[in-house]
């Protein structure tokens, strides 16, 4: 086995996307991490004064590759124009592989006061190879508790695992290519040495606290790193209480043409996206309005 080390550190640019306030990590500099395209880190302090179904994020489009929230508080009310209506709260996952085209919206839960009033995710969009760009939309939706999990031993090292597999345990959302999601809570003191393929680019993202990588280089909260594609394992030690995102995937090596909310290989495709929106042929939302 051979060490896996960082490439880059990134801090990011903030935004605004709808009520969320958005820490945008990538694209860095117009770069995308083969597969990851955007990763976003966004929180929204829940307004009293302004009706809960309206804030969050309206009804938009995608095409051509998976949108996923991992959320770390309160909780997601998605709606979409294939007819799914559903929450998923603190620990849940929400992921979408948007195919040929689907409507949906992210707002805050109704009852987001009865779960601390505060909505934490990180918002990732994968893409999708080629072959599959124009497949059929699908939906899916895994709870905390239905999520696989690892706990060490001594208790100190929780691990969510969406997607892909870790030392034997497989997440439950299928992806197209071999894509690793885990969702890390560390208590001080914590210590996990995270195995992955020679093959796949890899990131790891601290949401709150600070880790030292490698035991060798610190990473405060709201920082990801980028890691070198060479190497097999690195070992992460909590120097503070934290929760942290590690992602890994196969590059697709194929062309990216990339414009709002959608990702094709060409710029003919992207334009054909704008042109079938319009249309309607990726659904029409309308949003409930309890």
């Amino acid at each position: 086995m051979s060490t896996k080390n960082i490439q880059r550190l990134i801090s990011g640019n903030p935004t605004q996307v709808g009520s969320i306030d958005v820490l945008e990590l990538l694209p860095n500099s117009g770069n995308f991490f083969d597969p990851f395209l955007v990763f976003h880190h966004g929180i929204a302090k829940a307004d009293p004064a302004i009706p809960i179904r309206l804030q969050g994020v309206g009804p938009h489009p995608h095409r051509g590759f998976s949108a996923i929230s991992f959320i770390y508080k309160g909780g997601v009310h998605h709606q979409d124009s294939r007819g799914n209506n559903h929450v998923v709260y603190a620990g849940g996952t929400q992921w979408i592989h948007a195919g040929m085209g689907i409507v949906h919206s992210e707002r805050l839960p109704a009852d987001i006061f009865e779960h601390g009033g505060v909505q934490e995710l990180l918002q990732v969009w994968i893409n999708t190879p080629a072959a599959y760009k124009m497949d059929q939309p699908h939906y899916y939706p895994a709870t905390q508790a239905e999520t696989p999990s690892i706990q060490t031993s001594d208790g100190l090292t929780n691990i969510l695992i969406p997607s892909g597999e870790l030392d034997g345990i497989k997440g439950i959302i299928p992806t197209f290519t071999p894509v690793n999601t885990w969702m890390v809570q560390m208590k001080k003191g914590g210590v996990y040495t995270f195995h992955i393929p020679a093959t796949h680019q890899s990131l790891v993202y601290v949401l709150s606290g600070a880790i030292l990588f490698n035991s060798n280089t610190s990473i405060a909260a709201r920082r990801l790193a980028l890691l070198q594609q060479n190497g097999t394992t690195f070992t992460i030690d909590a120097i503070e209480d934290s929760n942290l995102f590690i992602g890994s995937g196969e590059p697709l090596n194929e062309p990216i043409a990339a414009h709002g909310p959608f990702v094709m290989n060409t710029q003919t495709e992207i334009l054909q996206s704008f042109k079938d929106y319009q249309m309607g042929k990726m659904g029409v939302l309308i949003e409930a309005t309890s």
